[in-house]
């Protein structure tokens, strides 16, 4: 029913108010409580440097898989000359278009780890493994180990005894150690490289293990398995190659990505490595992009700096998972008053109190969605489907707010056609719903969750549902439905953004039911 219900007018308006100063504050806590500062112990200072970084020189626009295939060298150097100021050395990936970097190094005062890219191409691989032995040997005084592949093992692209024979191959030809990097368990996978290797260096990524642990069990988790490596090798030394945290992404079973979180891990890790002498490189020094094209949103975020090479405050000092909270909250809290406005008046008492928490709330969602989109959102369609969610939020934010007011003139009209169309509303949003419960069942390992995109039209359409469809209705209703107990088994039930999805794709299969019921009428 929309007619207005009694209520004095001396009422309503001490009652919009108190509503719209809470709805404020509430946007305020929100934002406040997702970018205030957290301080943690340092783990860089200006006179205590850290051991070594892992560095591509890709600027925030570039990709490996460019072609042509193109460095900046002004890049470098500045990247190197700004790595120096908190790091002992770098450790590269390939030789390809990076002949300057040992130059580069000695005239910042840097080491370098070289590395080879090794892959299933043997014209490729050779090429590379003749420019790194040609480099480690013209670079004594800066190349202080040379590295034969990294994670080839694991892309299956060449077998344990071709890999032990290159890795001679290249011992022979240098005065530095060699080693090879890859992940932990596949130097146990291949016991025959371990004896070919001056040194072990091993990838401890625990957000990306088969079993993800959060931020707590992850450092305890490096600890032990550094230790099982000491004592299974002795007395070859350990190299810790690659360990890092990503600070945004989709959240894998307990393991959560954030600022936060990363500079909980790399301080952490830090703090233990310089407590028991282990020696460490960290991964890596700049946001990389371009990564999240394969390895989703999380790929292109395990930078100490950002892609734009500011820093993250992942070393020392506080850090913050969204240091502009304030504009974010400003955003909202003008969406939310632009709602406001256009809804003019409420109708009565209870909306007096209602109409200003569901701007808000709006407004939160949609600011939400803008922020995660900011940092996840990879390709063109990404941004089109991120931007018509959005839209779809915004209109029956529109709709629903204008449910609850006075509705004279021109906003009467509105609602009009805003209800004309209110069948098809509820069809888009469980479309949408529908397509993303489809995606993090068959296909979540790199997908963001999109609960705050389409929170707001599952709750507004299970509030006051839309006649649609009903055989549409009921059908996007069974595939929501149906979908919330594989999402968490997969997700396992101690991950929080996936009990967010489940409740809000809840609430988007009782909405399409309720309208469904409507439509039949």
């Amino acid at each position: 029913m929309d007619r207005p219900m009694p209520s004095t007018t001396r009422l309503l308006l001490p009652l919009y108010a108190i509503a719209c100063v809470l709805a404020l504050l509430g946007l305020g806590a929100l934002w406040y409580g997702l970018g205030k500062p957290v301080d943690l112990a340092d783990a860089a200072s200006p006179t205590h440097k850290l051991q070594c970084a892992s560095y591509t020189p890709f600027d925030k626009d570039q990709s490996p898989f460019d072609q042509p295939f193109q460095l900046r060298p002004a890049r470098m150097d500045a990247d190197l000359a700004l790595l120096a100021e908190q790091f002992e050395c770098i450790r590269t990936y390939s030789m390809t278009g990076l002949e300057a970097i040992p130059a580069l190094a000695r005239k910042h005062g840097l080491k370098v780890m070289l590395g080879a890219w090794v892959n299933a191409n043997p014209v490729d691989t050779a090429r590379e493994v003749q420019q790194l032995i040609a480099s480690a040997n013209a670079n004594p005084d800066v190349v202080t180990a040379v590295i034969v592949g990294n994670e080839t093992l694991l892309r299956k692209e060449i077998t344990g005894p071709a890999l032990a024979a290159l890795i001679s191959q290249v011992k022979r030809q240098v005065s530095v150690p060699v080693t090879y990097a890859d992940v932990w368990e596949f130097w146990l996978q291949h016991p025959q490289i371990a004896p070919a290797v001056d040194f072990l260096t091993i990838h401890l990524l625990p957000y990306w293990e088969d079993q993800p642990r959060d931020i707590d069990d992850a450092l305890r988790h490096v600890a032990q398995v550094h230790q099982r490596f000491v004592e299974q090798f002795a007395p070859k030394p350990i190299l810790i190659g690659e360990t890092g945290w990503p600070s945004e992404g989709r959240q894998r079973e307990t393991a959560v990505p954030s600022r936060v979180n990363e500079a909980r891990f790399i301080r952490g890790v830090v703090a233990q490595a310089e407590a028991h002498g282990w020696r460490y490189n960290l991964i890596e020094a700049f946001d990389q992009p371009w990564k999240r094209a394969s390895e989703g949103a999380v790929g292109g975020y395990w930078g100490l700096y950002d892609a734009d090479r500011q820093d993250k405050g992942i070393l020392e000092g506080p850090v913050s998972d969204l240091a502009l909270w304030p504009q974010w909250w400003l955003a909202s809290g003008l969406l939310m008053l632009a709602t406001l406005l256009l809804a003019g008046r409420p109708r009565d008492a209870r909306a007096a109190v209602a109409l200003p928490l569901l701007a808000a709330f709006g407004a939160g969602c949609l600011g939400l969605w803008g922020e995660l989109m900011r940092t996840h959102a990879r390709f063109p369609a990404e941004w089109a489907w991120a931007v018509l969610l959005a839209l779809l939020s915004g209109l029956v934010l529109a709709h629903t707010a204008l449910a609850l007011s006075q509705r004279q003139g021109w906003r009467q009209r509105l609602f009009a056609r805003i209800e004309g169309v209110g069948g098809w509303l509820v069809i888009a949003a469980g479309f949408a719903g529908a397509v993303s419960t489809l995606e993090m069942v068959f296909d979540p390992r790199y997908r963001s969750f999109p609960t705050t995109a389409l929170a707001l039209p599952a709750v507004a359409l299970l509030w006051r549902p839309l006649p649609a469809a009903p055989r549409e209705c009921l059908l996007l209703a069974a595939i929501v439905g149906l979908g919330i107990a594989p999402q968490l088994y997969q997700e396992g039930l101690r991950s929080a953004q996936a009990w967010g999805w489940a409740l809000v794709s809840l609430a988007m299969c009782l909405a399409l039911l309720r309208c469904w019921q409507r439509g039949r009428r």
